[in-house]
């Protein structure tokens, strides 16, 4: 009934004479289509700027999305999409931030200031990031030996619960292996009392960053950025099963063929001395490239599994999947 477009009745009159609020006229249902492929769209933007630029809050980011991508978000839309990716801008902040403890959630100290970590199993990390996919995204996490950087541990979420962060500890504690330290942020993921115990059992020292400290946990901060830039953007999967076994194969080439100079010329796995591979069961044969775009999963049946038990370093139960 109503005609925004008219110059000569405007939209608070037509609002009058209909008896309707303002606020009726300019609702656009949370559950429109177009609308949640164009919060999608934003947050695609806001995730690879952010990878770029960790530093940039939320006014800095809306102007960094009106810069480089020509689009106009209200920084207040922004800060409500960075705290759904579980971004946070990285900057110095006063001590009662970084010592305030979450409810019912008990924080450690950071311990890797000044250690000298020069040997494998010395220290173990953990982070979640976002990974886009056409339609949506899902949350990635992964446990990594910090000293030989090899990728021990993965898992897939669409929620930030804390199961899928303990399955990812539990993976990489099965090879029977274990550190002296683990680390990660203040997440609520990784605070959990499930998460904690299993380290705890085991002996294991848990470390954790000062809030909003990203270069804490560096190493795990560079991992994302490869991923990102040599995988998930290049790829741009459209489906959780796709995402899957791209990420499979990208962790088996990072860990068994991507060289680091840091590691003079030699690989994540081989310096960890990892033998089982990733990729098992999910060969290049399936992941068929057509146009930069990869085709695999998507004639895939409709009901798979989020979570599959074949992403760990210890080996794999190959999980059926008609393709």
């Amino acid at each position: 009934m109503l005609e925004k477009d008219r110059i000569d009745i405007p939209v608070r009159r037509q609002c009058g004479l209909l008896g309707l609020p303002r606020s009726t006229a300019y609702y656009t249902s949370q559950r429109n289509p177009a609308s949640i492929c164009g919060e999608i769209d934003v947050m695609d933007k806001i995730d690879e700027i952010y990878t770029d630029h960790p530093h940039l809050g939320r006014y800095g980011m809306s102007g960094a999305l009106a810069e480089r991508y020509d689009i106009v978000v209200n920084p207040k839309r922004v800060r409500r999409l960075m705290r759904k990716l579980g971004l946070e801008a990285i900057y110095p902040k006063p001590r009662k931030n970084t010592s305030a403890p979450g409810k019912n959630h008990e924080k450690r100290p950071y311990l890797l200031s000044g250690l000298e970590i020069d040997r494998v199993d010395q220290v173990w990390c953990a982070d979640i990031t976002y990974i886009r996919l056409t339609h949506g995204f899902v949350y990635l996490v992964a446990v990594m030996d910090w000293y030989s950087r090899a990728v021990l541990s993965w898992e897939l979420s669409t929620t930030l619960e804390a199961g899928f962060c303990v399955d990812a500890l539990k993976k990489a504690l099965a090879t029977g292996r274990r550190p002296e330290i683990f680390n990660t942020d203040q997440g609520s993921q990784f605070t959990s009392e499930a998460f904690i115990k299993e380290l705890a059992g085991r002996g294991i020292s848990v470390s954790m960053d000062g809030k909003g400290r990203a270069f804490d946990n560096i190493m795990v901060e560079r991992l994302w950025r490869t991923v990102k830039y040599e995988d998930v953007y290049l790829r741009g999967y459209e489906t959780v099963l796709e995402a899957r076994m791209g990420l499979a194969q990208y962790f088996d080439y990072y860990n068994h063929e991507r060289r680091h100079r840091s590691l003079d010329g030699e690989t994540p796995g081989r310096v960890y001395k990892l033998t089982v591979r990733f990729d098992a069961g999910w060969r290049k044969d399936r992941m068929k490239q057509r146009s930069g775009r990869s085709a695999a999963g998507r004639t895939a049946v409709s009901t798979v599994a989020l979570r599959a038990p074949f992403e760990t370093a210890t080996g794999y139960l190959v999980q059926e999947v008609t393709l």
